[in-house]
């Protein structure tokens, strides 16, 4: 189970890991069953998301990946 502030500290990590991969859309906190995890979203479908090297815990926080459409700003 990870509370709010553990879930901050692990996201920060994760972003460090995964910055610059550019099929990595957004990463956030989301609640969990037992507390707070993360959520990766990827673009691509499904199977594409699986294949890629995204660690399942980061300090001990869920990791989920989920895909996505393209992101673009609103104006």
């Amino acid at each position: 189970m990870a509370d709010l502030d553990e879930a901050r500290q692990a996201k920060n990590e994760l972003k460090a890991a995964l910055d610059g991969r550019p099929d990595v859309s957004a990463i956030g906190i989301s609640r969990d069953d037992d507390g707070y995890g993360l959520l990766v979203r990827v673009q691509g479908d499904a199977v594409s998301a699986r294949r890629l090297d995204v660690p399942e815990r980061v300090r001990g926080v869920a990791v989920h990946v989920r895909p996505t459409g393209p992101i673009t700003a609103q104006t």
